[in-house]
Parts: structure tokens; C-alpha cells; sequence
């Protein structure tokens, strides 16, 4: 009987982290920003409007293709809860000391119930293995070789030239809805994907 032994990174299509850029199996590339959020909530019903307009304009202006991909996860708030506690202890005026026990009971029921969500939005921009001449027949269904269809080095200076103008494009049209995007460094990439696949 053979025995199944396949690895995690198998089934990942990143190939290499390399000069802040993601590099595929498939030769392509690709670039990561981290965006600001605005909160939503808090705007008013013009203020809100005039959001979604400016940012329908953004996406309609676009004459390439974007990625955005908004990743959650419950927010820790263990050390806020003992700050908290901490200040608890140091109340004298049973009043107040009771509303603060109050307020850590509320904290911690809603963060239970799962409504506090740490969120961060990223815009991913792609660059095709086709833009770098890759043929398609390297791109068939066919079993490929192991390995890059061209060299890394190579991937890197072609993308980057391709990359670097969409990626000021796109921190200027955020900048004019006020929201802040700054491309992600090689290490933040390591990171960011360690933290979704584990």
C-alpha cells in the first residue's frame, strides 16, 4: 500500500516571497497593499453617500484588475479586560466600582458573542504569467515541471516595472476617498500569510 505524503505547501501557489512581491508557481506575480478602513457606521447619511459614489468612481476608473480581500478574526482583548480589572481594584467609591464591573461584564458578553472583529483590508494587484511572455502552452492543463518557467530575478524586475505604476495609481485614488494603502514589505507578506494558514 502507498502511503499518502503530500505537504501543506503543495496546495499553496505561492512559490516565493521576493523583493516585497509574491511570486507563483505558475511564474506569475503579485502585489499586496494594506488599506485603511473608514467606519462606516459613524458617517453621516451624506457623508456616507458621497463614500460609496467616490468609491464606485474608484473601481469604474480602474483599467486593470484588482483583488480586495477583507480578512477577520476575533479581537484578543485579555489585556484590555485586565487593565480593566486593574482599575476595578483601585476604586474606592462602591458606585462607580460596581459600574465598572458592570461594564467589564457587557465587554466580555459581546466579545462572546463574537461581534468584535479585528478586520484588515488589503487590495492584491496580479501579474500574469502572460505578461511576462509565458507562453501558453506552459500554462496547459498538462503536468508542468517543477520549478519556475522563468527566473526569479527576472519575474521580479518585469513585475515590479509593471506593478510599481498601478500600485501609485491605486494610493493616489484611495488617498482621495481618505483612505491610506501602503504596499505590503516581504516580511509583513510572510506574516500576513502564516497568520491564514494557521
Amino acid at each position: 500500500m502507498k502511503i499518502l505524503q503530500s505537504t501543506t505547501q503543495q496546495h499553496i501557489d505561492i512559490e516565493d516571497i521576493n523583493s516585497d512581491l509574491l511570486i507563483l508557481k505558475d511564474g506569475s506575480a503579485c502585489m499586496i497593499l494594506s488599506v485603511s478602513a473608514i467606519n462606516f457606521g459613524l458617517l453621516s447619511e451624506g457623508e456616507q453617500e458621497a463614500t460609496i459614489f467616490s468609491y464606485a468612481q474608484l473601481l469604474n476608473s480602474l483599467t486593470f484588475s484588482i483583488q480586495i480581500v477583507v480578512a477577520s478574526k476575533q479581537k484578543d482583548i485579555t489585556i484590555y479586560l485586565k487593565y480593566v480589572d486593574d482599575q476595578i481594584e483601585r476604586l474606592t467609591s462602591p458606585l462607580i466600582k460596581d459600574q465598572m464591573v458592570k461594564y467589564r461584564d457587557f465587554v466580555k458578553s459581546v466579545v462572546r458573542q463574537g461581534n468584535v472583529l479585528d478586520k484588515k483590508f488589503y487590495v492584491a494587484l496580479p501579474y500574469s504569467s502572460l505578461e511576462l511572455g509565458i507562453t501558453t502552452a506552459a500554462l496547459s492543463l498538462a503536468p508542468r515541471p517543477e520549478g519556475l518557467p522563468k527566473p526569479v530575478s527576472e519575474i521580479v524586475e518585469k513585475a515590479t516595472i509593471g506593478l510599481d505604476p498601478k500600485r501609485d495609481h491605486l494610493i493616489r485614488l484611495f488617498a482621495r476617498i481618505g483612505l491610506k494603502a501602503r504596499q505590503l514589505t516581504s516580511s509583513e507578506l510572510q506574516n500576513l500569510y502564516f497568520s491564514f494558514y494557521h
